[in-house]
């Protein structure tokens, strides 16, 4: 019995099943689940017995869009691969993708490289990689085949940000056609960059330099244009779209409109475009600058039509975007010209939370929370039902969730290595209680007891909503 974990008594809910079943683990995998008090689950033994008696037991979330230790704007997203991926366990989440950066003038393996080193030895979960793709050449058209092979099976490239990430329709359109032979995942920063660029410098010359000029001039419609963009340069190339951080209405019924032409197109939104709003971009004292981000908050209207996309399935992942810098000494870059803000949000350690506090209000049901942020995440990036279910088999990544329990998200508390909340002073009901990953305890009662290394790099396979 040397290795066996048993979760007894919790309400077991995958995206497809809800159960009062008993789960037994081996050598970090799942062995075997059991209704509860059947003499199937009465024959379970282990030596060590987890009580999750009016609990909740989830798979651990899978957070498909993070950016540990980031560049950016002259300075470095705030979280490293040690304290992000400590914080993401506190948070429920046992599995991230973060992205490796390709530079210009570089190739693609010196960026993934480069991203092995940081995060190798450091994580206290398992993780993988997308592939940002900033120069499309030749040479980087065939490295894109060889990552697909070893396991980076998606590549994110940006209609925004010249002179940093940007890629034009036509190295967009390369790309795609790329990824259509090599069964890679094209993930799209849908915004038109270029435009953008001139209402920023039309809005500093005005003199608009606070915080809340940074959502005006990141228009809805220019969400809108460049989605509608991205999904009909896939579609000529014949290739399956991934558009991330969604935020806007318009950029919705883009995706809506191509889905119901059956085209393989997926979108994405993050918790800040659920729960916060320009409200929160134009708060006085530059306060503001907390929640910069692209692309950014909306008016609060918005957020019903992202709601009703998730339950309709248009939308089909929550991630967070996690990309923390720091009210003091980071964010300050911008005052007195909002265009300096480093662009990005704390959030990894409180999705799972939020969206569980979506399940109290009514957005959304429980099983239909463990689809948007464990089984599709994982479904997407092909690493499923390793990760993203409770199965026999898959592996041993389980939240024992306490849905009464009652907490105020704040800087004060959370685990995250940035000095602002985003979500301060949120009442929420739901915590984590006892996180396991491969069946490893790393959250123990409200107590950490992981350890950087314990996480693993997971190669994945290709998505598994194409044939």
């Amino acid at each position: 019995m040397v290795g066996r974990t048993l979760i007894r008594g919790g309400l077991v809910i995958t995206a497809s099943d809800e159960l009062h079943a008993d789960v037994l683990i081996e050598d970090g995998r799942i062995a075997a689940l059991a209704a509860s008090g059947t003499p199937a689950a009465e024959a379970f033994a282990a030596e060590r017995t987890i009580d999750a008696t009016g609990k909740y037991v989830i798979p651990g979330g899978v957070d498909a869009h993070t950016h540990m230790e980031l560049p950016f704007g002259g300075t470095f997203a705030s979280d490293t691969f040690e304290t992000g991926t400590r914080a993401a366990a506190w948070g429920g989440t046992t599995t991230i993708v973060d992205f490796a950066v390709q530079s210009v003038g570089h190739s693609l393996r010196e960026g993934l490289d480069a991203w092995h080193a940081k995060a190798e030895g450091n994580c206290a979960i398992d993780y993988g990689f997308h592939m940002i793709v900033s120069d499309v050449n030749q040479e980087t058209l065939k490295e894109m085949d060889l990552l697909v092979e070893e396991g980076v099976t998606s590549f994110k490239q940006f209609m925004a940000y010249p002179g940093v990430f940007y890629s034009d329709d036509g190295q967009i359109l390369r790309a795609m056609q790329r990824s259509a032979g090599n069964g890679g995942l094209i993930m799209m920063h849908a915004e038109n960059g270029i435009a953008i660029d001139v209402l920023v410098e039309q809005a500093l010359a005005r003199g608009e330099t606070d915080p809340r000029y940074h959502g005006e001039v990141r228009k809805a419609l220019l969400e809108a244009e460049a989605t509608h963009r991205a999904i009909r340069l896939a579609q000529v190339a014949g290739a399956p779209l991934y558009v991330v951080h969604v935020s806007a209405m318009e950029a919705v019924a883009e995706l809506a409109r191509a889905r119901d032409e059956g085209l393989p197109v997926f979108g994405e939104t993050c918790p800040q475009y659920l729960f916060l709003s320009t409200d929160n971009l134009a708060e006085p004292d530059f306060e503001g600058s907390k929640y910069v981000c692209s692309t950014p908050l909306r008016p609060r209207e918005h957020q019903a039509k992202l709601w009703q996309g998730l339950r309709t399935n248009d939308l089909q992942v929550v991630s967070t975007d996690h990309c923390p810098f720091c009210f003091v000494g980071q964010k300050e870059l911008g005052r007195g010209d909002f265009s300096k803000i480093p662009n990005g949000l704390p959030g990894v350690e409180n999705r799972m939370d939020l969206l569980h506090q979506a399940v109290v209000d009514g957005h959304i049901s429980r099983r239909r929370w463990i689809e948007i942020a464990c089984a599709t995440p994982a479904r997407m990036f092909g690493m499923y039902p390793k990760k993203g279910t409770i199965a026999p088999g898959a592996d041993a990544d389980i939240v024992i969730y306490d849905p009464h329990a009652e907490q105020v998200m704040s800087a004060e508390t959370h685990h995250m290595n940035v000095d602002y909340s985003a979500y301060e002073g949120k009442r929420t009901t739901g915590r984590v209680e006892t996180v396991l990953s491969r069946g490893e305890a790393v959250i123990t009662e409200r107590e950490y007891t992981g350890r950087a290394g314990h996480g693993v790099y997971t190669p994945r396979s290709t998505c598994q909503y194409l044939n």
